[in-house]
């Protein structure tokens, strides 16, 4: 793969289900090519959004989500940043449209980006995931997998590593 990707798992493992990035970051296997950089980023918007200077091919976010389905539910899709947001970065919190935006405010462009999300059951206060969400992260690793094949230049081009399905569904097509 000479295509370069960043993988970035993006939650807090405070707020219950908003910890889903960085739980699928964890489990993920080693990819065996330099060119895919995967970081747990936690709330660090911006350590992403300066690490996004740095020109990458694609961006793989992975993040729990809300209006997705049903809790744990897992859908892939391409995230479509408008160009209207403000920059109104916190170096505590994460989100993802103020991290698109000071990439766009300190010069750079953003890459084509993807998103690997789950639905939350909920993101009070406390550690660890909701057992849907939990059950979901293995489901996510694959999902993750899937689009970084997707993503190589070995891949077929007639193959669309998203389709905003849940990975089973894509199978099956």
């Amino acid at each position: 793969m000479t295509t370069t990707v960043l993988v970035a798992g993006i939650g807090n493992f405070f707020l219950g289900d908003d910890g889903f990035g960085p739980e699928v970051v964890r489990r993920l296997p080693r990819h065996p090519d330099p060119a895919v950089r995967v970081v747990d980023y936690g709330i660090r918007g911006m350590h992403l959004a300066y690490d996004l200077l740095d020109g990458w091919d694609a961006l793989v976010l992975i993040d729990a989500v809300p209006n997705r389905g049903a809790p744990g539910s897992v859908r892939v899709f391409r995230a479509e940043p408008d160009g209207a947001g403000a920059a109104n970065l916190d170096a505590h919190a994460m989100n993802p449209e103020a991290v698109f935006a000071s990439v766009r405010a300190l010069g750079g462009t953003l890459p084509p980006t993807y998103v690997v999300g789950c639905q939350v059951e909920t993101v009070e206060e406390g550690m660890g995931l909701s057992e849907p969400v939990a059950a979901a992260v293995d489901t996510a690793v694959a999902a993750v997998v899937e689009v970084l094949a997707g993503l190589s230049p070995d891949a077929e081009s007639a193959v669309s590593p998203l389709n905003d399905q849940p990975p089973a569904a894509r199978q099956e097509e």
